[in-house]
């Protein structure tokens, strides 16, 4: 008995010198990127965890000009590595995938009213449809500031597909965009966050400057620009503790290396 009490103590003593490690040493910093998808007032049926309501929305936004951020796009983050453009103190990107057209109703007033920037990715095959983003909104949204990136054609998730098929998610999606008055298309996201060894440089072969995955993280110049780390950011269960909770976890991850690129 008393061997077990002495390997609970040591566990805990353990424990408690890499809790003080990893929360009261100095943490990583880099270039936050997160993950949204819609920002509705009414949640949809299917997909609960995908939307953050507006109010909720606006929460966020506060509290990021309060702790000093300045959004970017992804553009910007490769001006900025390439030495074309300085980045702000504390840079963060605002990332949309899918292409809701709530992006455009809801989200594009309320990031104007603060003032801030992002990057929507969509996939190509929905655009005109029900509740998608439409080609006049997507040009109109690219002309008020938001960088419009790929997030393939059919939003499927290309480790599944082969090769050939791959390549053609990713070259047709920005083909079409191009093709249809959005001005050149730099930035990708891979569905699901799913990616293989070989697509970063089937992207960069395409003339993309940069790619997001779904591991959190943050960025650096270091940092594979077609491997960037991202943060989710769900439905909010638990109010604006959560959200900060998720920024705290993209610091945490890098300061740990898990799947970091």
């Amino acid at each position: 008995m008393r061997s077990i009490k002495r390997i609970i103590l040591a566990a805990a003593v353990l424990l408690l010198l890499f809790l003080g490690w990893l929360l009261l040493g100095p943490m990583p910093t880099g270039v936050p990127i997160l993950e949204y998808h819609m920002v509705a007032e009414v949640d949809p049926e299917e997909g609960w965890t995908y939307n953050v309501p507006p109010e909720d929305f606006r929460q966020q936004l506060d509290y990021l000009q309060q702790q000093g951020y300045t959004t970017i796009t992804p553009l910007e983050f490769m001006k900025a590595k390439k030495g074309k453009m300085d980045l702000p103190e504390k840079p963060i990107i605002l990332s949309f995938d899918d292409g809701y057209e709530n992006n455009y109703t809801t989200m594009l007033p309320i990031l104007e009213a603060h003032n801030m920037k992002a990057v929507v990715y969509m996939a190509t095959n929905s655009i005109g449809r029900p509740n998608y983003l439409t080609w006049d909104e997507l040009r109109e949204m690219q002309d008020r500031g938001v960088e419009i990136g790929s997030h393939t054609a059919n939003h499927q998730p290309l480790t599944h597909l082969d090769h050939e098929k791959q390549l053609e998610e990713m070259k047709l999606s920005k083909l079409l965009m191009e093709w249809n008055g959005i001005r050149t298309v730099f930035s990708f996201s891979y569905p699901n966050g799913e990616v293989s060894p070989e697509m970063p440089e089937m992207l960069k072969e395409n003339e993309y400057l940069t790619a997001v995955t779904g591991d959190a993280g943050l960025n650096t110049f270091d940092t594979n620009p077609y491997l960037l780390q991202r943060t989710n950011i769900p439905h909010p269960r638990f109010g604006l503790m959560e959200f900060k909770l998720r920024l705290l976890k993209a610091a945490v991850m890098t300061k740990l290396g898990i799947h970091q690129h």
